[in-house]
């Protein structure tokens, strides 16, 4: 790791709001405690806040802001993958807003490092998402953000119709499919749903309270105990 990034890694680690020890963060960065010393000494100089507490550690000063981040070639790859996967996988919002992501990220790194976001050689398959599951889905984020509730009409498994009322708590992909994991008003309890069997999906005008045993946190720890 060059220097100037474990600068950079040991701010990161002062940011949590917390006393952190020399020896957290050498151990963290894999070297030892009198570079790290020697680091701190040197931020200071240089005009970072660095609260220093004797036989406890080190806090970074409220204020502080750090520069335009700077990226290393892997982490440039880790999001190019993630901005392909959200432009093919996803809704046309969230699609556009990982497009003008990377636009921004591209104008902010130097000129040696943007070949890496035009790499070929990382490829996310385009199987074209169904557009009715698409604008379902941008749907459904406003209405698990708004805490709004949404009707629709679903085909089940089995090939039975039925129309639902649900809370929405949370969208989930597992590769080849969309699910909708929500608080349904029919069964009275957690369902999920899979977003290429719904139709006639709307948000409706009544909202619903996020209360304890309804939550998508409470449906989590469900699944973890069973």
């Amino acid at each position: 790791m060059r220097r100037a990034e474990r600068l950079f890694q040991i701010i990161q680690l002062l940011r949590k709001d917390r006393v952190v020890t020399a020896r957290e963060i050498a151990d963290k960065l894999e070297v030892s405690e009198r570079t790290i010393y020697r680091d701190m000494q040197d931020l200071s100089l240089s005009g970072v806040p660095i609260s220093s507490e004797a036989g406890s550690g080190y806090k970074l000063l409220p204020g502080f802001h750090l520069p335009p981040l700077m990226f290393n070639e892997e982490e440039l790859a880790a999001l190019l993958i993630g901005a392909r996967m959200v432009q093919v996988w996803t809704d046309q919002g969230l699609a556009s807003a990982a497009t003008q992501a990377m636009i921004k990220i591209e104008s902010a790194v130097p000129e040696h490092l943007r070949e890496e976001l035009s790499r070929d050689d990382i490829l996310v398959p385009d199987f074209g998402i169904d557009p009715k599951v698409s604008k379902r889905m941008q749907l459904l984020r406003v209405g698990i953000k708004e805490l709004q509730k949404v009707g629709f009409n679903y085909n089940r498994e089995d090939g039975q119709p039925s129309s639902r009322t649900v809370h929405p708590l949370g969208l989930f992909y597992w590769g080849k499919v969309w699910t909708l994991t929500a608080w349904c008003e029919l069964r009275d309890g957690f369902r999920n749903f899979r977003l290429d069997r719904m139709t006639h999906v709307c948000l409706l005008e009544e909202g619903y309270e996020s209360v304890v045993g309804r939550t998508l946190q409470d449906y989590l720890r469900k699944v973890c105990d069973e």
